[in-house]
């Protein structure tokens, strides 16, 4: 008689596991398509190759938590029930060269770093082993914090509106742009002396079509949706508040006739995701090494997850699965890189269900990346979410980045404040230095422009800060343990 298989490795009934699956779907859907969306539109791309990055996503996202579950080889993949998505912690470096160089060239430049970053983790995974001991809850705690705070100014410029651009605060006054002219037409006739060249006039009134009452109203009704659905449903509903919320507004919003469905009328049931859409990607080595250092944060961050799901799902893995499973992060970045997407992690949210829903089968999250990759070939999802107001989006990124925020804070609550003050060093030092690029974008202005991703993401300059005052003030003493327990508590991020 053969014994029995573990529950990781149990192959439910067909339709238990697209349900099962389904709900993986759509609890990391939300935070799956968010990323695409802030890229995409940092790069000005149009609204078209946006709807493209998002489709992209899914489907390497499908593509990724299939791998990494089944496990591809001895040497590739954890074979736990593990759903793959793009981190957060990549946003802040990815925006920052989107807006140093936007367009094609830019998503170039950011595939080819990514890329890069990839091989690099495949290369790094048998040795992070030893790279966590600089990573205990006070170090991890304190950069998914900055990760959350960094990615709230985009929640609310989404209520808001950007500030620059059509939705700047103030915009320049219409009769003083005429005076200009006037003045210009003057002085090409001789009746006046020349302006200065390059002069131009500063935003002087008001814009009214930055935070209009109406944007402000309808992101608090997304965002008291959210939080009705978080307080007063149960189970699996309360886990998807935040997609829910982004529904209702988008429903709301469509009744208002402020969302468009041209793009989605124009856009096909079926396309195939080639590679390299944009291009052959450009290799930078400062780059490379900006996404490189995500990557390390982000296989810490994976470490753990692997970790506590082991602890979960009663399935101990050893180090050389540890690094199969990280090396699969490697893995799937290169993929990423190459069909147009971004740096892939495994999602907590969905490490969470796995322990709300007590079933512990891989085969439930290879079923939700099948679901995640017909999603993808479906190029009309992407464009609906692409046609989604970005007001509506606001009023859930306030939650979705606060979150992730609010994660950080509670994994800092394990911390020893109380007999080791050097902890609060390392947290408001490192914090400080991670707020620069938020409170001053141009800093660097005089510093060599070939820094300017590496030093313009407050995430890793954060990230660096703690890992280096931790070892200052504590010495590299994290273990294993706490990794375990960060990830634990980090259900949410």
């Amino acid at each position: 008689m053969e014994p029995a298989a573990h529950p990781v490795d149990e192959m439910l009934p067909a339709p238990r596991l697209f349900t099962l699956g389904l709900q993986h779907v759509l609890v990391m859907y939300a935070g799956a398509v968010a990323i695409p969306l802030i890229v995409g539109r940092a790069l000005q791309l149009p609204p078209e190759d946006v709807a493209f990055l998002i489709s992209a996503d899914l489907f390497v996202c499908g593509i990724v938590s299939i791998l990494q579950s089944t496990g591809l080889t001895p040497w590739l993949g954890i074979r736990m029930p593990v759903m793959m998505g793009v981190t957060f912690a990549a946003v802040g470096p990815m925006v920052s060269i989107a807006a140093s160089t936007p367009g094609p060239d830019g998503a170039r430049a950011i595939f080819g770093a990514i890329i890069g970053a990839g091989v690099a983790a495949i290369l790094l995974a048998p040795v992070m082993s030893r790279l966590l001991r600089f990573f205990p809850p006070v170090v991890t705690g304190t950069v998914i914090l900055i990760i959350g705070v960094t990615l709230m100014r985009v929640g609310i410029n989404w209520v808001f509106g950007n500030p620059f651009g059509p939705t700047a605060p103030r915009i320049v006054d219409p009769a003083g742009l005429a005076w200009l002219e006037e003045m210009k037409e003057a002085a090409a006739a001789g009746v006046v002396a020349a302006p200065p060249a390059g002069i131009g006039l500063a935003p002087s009134i008001d814009n009214p079509l930055y935070a209009p009452v109406s944007n402000i109203v309808l992101s608090l009704i997304v965002l008291a949706i959210v939080v009705g659905v978080a307080r007063f449903a149960r189970g699996f509903l309360s886990n998807i508040a935040v997609l829910v919320g982004i529904i209702a507004g988008a429903l709301i919003a469509a009744g208002l006739g402020l969302m468009h469905f041209d793009k989605v009328a124009a856009a096909g049931w079926f396309r195939l995701i080639p590679p390299l859409h944009f291009g052959a990607p450009t290799f930078d080595p400062i780059l490379i090494l900006t996404m490189t250092l995500v990557m390390i944060v982000v296989m810490i961050e994976s470490t753990g997850m692997f970790l506590a799901l082991s602890d979960i799902t009663g399935k101990k893995i050893n180090q050389g699965e540890l690094s199969a499973g990280l090396r699969m992060d490697g893995v799937g970045t290169i993929l990423g890189g190459l069909f147009n997407t971004f740096p892939y992690t495994s999602y907590s949210q969905n490490v969470g269900l796995v322990g709300v829903t007590g079933v512990r089968s891989r085969w439930v999250t290879v079923a939700a990346g099948a679901i995640m990759i017909v999603l993808g070939l479906i190029p009309k999802m992407g464009a609906v979410v692409e046609a989604l107001p970005t007001v509506v989006l606001g009023g859930a990124g306030i939650v979705m980045f606060g979150m992730v925020a609010a994660t950080g804070i509670r994994i800092l609550s394990v911390v020893d404040f109380k007999t080791n003050r050097n902890n609060l060093f390392v947290v408001a030092i490192a914090l400080g230095l991670g707020m620069i690029p938020l409170v001053a974008p141009s800093f660097h202005i005089w510093l060599p422009h070939a820094i300017a991703p590496l030093i313009d993401s407050g995430i890793l300059l954060g990230a660096l800060a703690a890992v280096i005052l931790n070892v200052l003030f504590n010495g590299a003493g994290g273990k294993t343990e706490d990794l375990r327990e960060a990830a634990m508590l980090g259900g949410d991020h």
